[in-house]
């Protein structure tokens, strides 16, 4: 998300992140993988990518948090299947301080959801932590190189996640409404250099595979159009974009006419690439939430679970009636209040997940059946 972590920062000055005991759960095996299967087939090409982002999940296992499905421990990665999601997103950091969401993380899960049938979607942030519209920091192992040897470290990283995980889509940066691996590749000030890295990381992307989608993802609408005008003249495949009524407005129609005058004026499929709504606005932590306030939903869908569930048809319903938007990812819905009741740094979007405050699946879920 979106403005995720950086975003929670920003609004509730909130960090997390720990590790203790891991917790098995009915799941498919996620043991040390030694290959992540490499796909023979794009993505489908029929019916929408119903796609959820799941990145928090080996942090929230690890510390003793049971999903279930009709009140019964289930592997969120099999209830998501058998709802219907059939892309499941994943968010990659270079060198994170406590290991999740690196590199042999994200493979463990990677191959978890390959096990169950299911594509894979990586958003590699080209950083150590969370990337956004307001923070793009390099590596730290990238800290002092020079831009020849930064578009060198890019084109060797990106083999290597090509090489490691064969993803189905592979989302340049993350948020990278103004570039990514700032300064070198801050776009309003290096435009050159950084559309230069870019295309690093794409030429690396089609060297190691000929179906591969590569997306570029922008937190927004406003200003989306100047975004995908300084990258038209680059070898990628789907436009991304960020919706959440909180930060990007209530009007589902502006949406819906951003996707089609994208599409129409650069010849690309479109993708909302995170969105989420709540169910209630409750809490189930200590940790202050984004969404919490009725004057933040769009009035027509309450914060409950047939609200939740109503906007993500909404959602689905304006993409069959675009030109080429082709499907949508839910962001944070495995976020639930993994820490406790008391916790200040549990989650901040446990009203907006997937799974009740008794972690059980809701029904928003269904919205994920192909039609």
């Amino acid at each position: 998300m979106k403005n995720a972590l950086m975003l929670v920062t920003i609004l509730t000055g909130i960090l997390f992140f720990s590790c203790s005991k891991n917790e098995d759960v009915t799941t498919v095996a996620a043991t040390q993988p030694t290959e992540v299967a490499r796909p023979t087939t794009p993505i489908a090409a029929k019916g929408l990518i119903r796609a959820a982002d799941v990145s928090f999940i080996p942090l929230i296992e690890s510390e003793g948090t049971v999903y279930k499905h009709n009140n019964l421990p289930e592997d969120p990665l099999l209830t998501l299947k058998n709802a219907g999601c059939k892309t499941i997103r994943i968010r990659l950091w270079k060198n994170p301080t406590d290991g999740h969401s690196g590199l042999v993380e994200v493979k463990n899960l990677a191959l978890r959801a390959r096990q169950l049938g299911m594509k894979i979607w990586l958003t590699v942030h080209y950083s150590d932590t969370w990337a956004d519209p307001g923070n793009q920091t390099k590596p730290a192992e990238w800290t002092n190189f020079s831009f020849i040897d930064l578009k060198a470290a890019v084109a060797a990283y990106t083999t290597t996640v090509m090489n490691e995980i064969h993803p189905e889509i592979y989302q340049i940066g993350n948020e990278t409404n103004d570039g990514f691996l700032w300064p070198q590749g801050k776009l309003s000030t290096n435009e050159a250099q950084y559309l230069q890295l870019a295309q690093a990381a794409i030429t690396a992307i089609r060297a190691q595979s000929t179906t591969t989608k590569i997306m570029f993802h922008y937190a927004g609408i406003s200003g989306s159009d100047w975004f995908f005008g300084k990258v038209h003249n680059l070898d990628y495949d789907y436009i991304g974009l960020s919706y959440y009524p909180i930060w990007h407005g209530k009007d589902l129609n502006l949406l819906k006419t951003t996707i089609n005058t994208l599409s129409q004026t650069h010849n690309k499929k479109v993708l909302i690439a995170e969105t989420a709504y709540p169910f209630t606005l409750g809490y189930n932590d200590f940790t202050n939430n984004i969404v919490g306030q009725s004057n933040q939903l769009i009035p027509t869908y309450p914060a409950t679970a047939d609200g939740q569930k109503n906007f993500l048809i909404a959602i689905k319903s304006l993409l069959q009636t675009t030109t080429n938007g082709i499907g949508f990812c839910y962001w944070g819905g495995e976020w639930v209040a993994f820490r406790g009741p008391q916790a200040t740094n549990g989650s901040s979007f446990e009203n907006q997940a997937l799974w009740d405050f008794n972690n059980n699946a809701l029904p928003a879920m269904e919205v994920f059946k192909q039609d």
